[in-house]
């Protein structure tokens, strides 16, 4: 299983060199720590969001490696959605390459 130091990690190397999303993200991942990804900066800061995704650290992997569909981890209970959820959407490609 991945650790929250090697997830963070991950998704600060995909957004090296991009601009990064134009909204602030928040994965709550349900006691395991938090990611905050605010444009190119990420960190562990428990801070507000636009969004905020609440889910376990493994279903995160999951839907990183395209082995969980996000659409099927909100209908079974996997994954909580706060906020705007066309910034989760934009979140898509940054997890597939998070998941390489």
């Amino acid at each position: 299983m991945a650790t929250l130091a090697e997830i963070t990690d991950r998704i600060r190397a995909a957004l090296l060199g991009q601009v990064g999303l134009d909204r602030t993200v928040k994965l709550d991942l349900k006691g395991d720590g938090i990611i905050f990804v605010d444009g190119p900066v990420v960190s562990n800061e428990d801070r507000p969001a636009d969004c905020t995704l609440t889910l376990r650290i493994d279903d995160l992997v999951a839907l990183a490696k395209g082995r969980l569909d996000p659409a099927t981890a909100m209908m079974r209970g996997k994954l909580k959605l706060q906020g705007d959820a066309s910034v989760a959407l934009r979140l898509q490609p940054l997890l597939a390459q998070v998941g390489r």
